[in-house]
């Protein structure tokens, strides 16, 4: 049995990328933005992860696994988070108004500045990541990428693959 080769031209150094595989693409543009929030959130002293989850909460009254579900994280990550947030006091969990049993996320003050701040960054960052486009491109981008996530759902998988979580 050979293997299958795949030529390149003569002026390629190294491997060609897989420029024709979404996957690859989506996983590529979402190193390199996360990268470039990770860097850029630094001086607030949190995470894209952790800015996400802040400014989920702030939308409502949650609990931590409804938060989880909506910004994707599993629940030891959701804990180890939340427990972070707590400890720089960014969040707190408080009795739910509706059942006194339940826990739901709250941000603090000191919270809600640092997601009013990393609003303008995380601004600030896709607007230079999508400056590379065509206005007209970057709408329709994110049209078609919102549609993808909205009606795309994972498939079941005898092994789960993990997400990839911003450090």
């Amino acid at each position: 049995m050979g293997v299958a080769t795949k030529t390149t031209p003569e002026t390629t150094e190294g491997p060609q990328s897989p420029v024709a595989n979404l996957g690859w693409l989506l996983s590529q543009a979402s190193y390199v933005l996360t990268t470039q929030l990770t860097a850029a959130l630094e001086d607030l002293g949190i995470s894209p992860r952790s800015f996400c989850l802040l400014n989920s909460a702030m939308d409502g009254e949650y609990t931590q696994i409804e938060l989880a579900h909506a910004v994707g994280l599993d629940k030891t990550t959701m804990v180890v988070t939340l427990d972070e947030l707590e400890e720089e006091g960014l969040a707190k969990r408080v009795p739910s108004s509706e059942d006194r049993r339940a826990r739901v996320v709250k941000v603090t003050k000191t919270g809600e500045r640092k997601v009013a701040q990393g609003e303008e960054i995380v601004e600030r960052i896709q607007e230079e990541l999508l400056s590379g486009l065509p206005a007209a491109d970057r709408k329709a981008f994110l049209g078609g990428l919102t549609r993808l996530v909205e009606e795309a759902s994972p498939a079941a998988c005898s092994k789960p693959v993990r997400r990839r979580a911003p450090r």
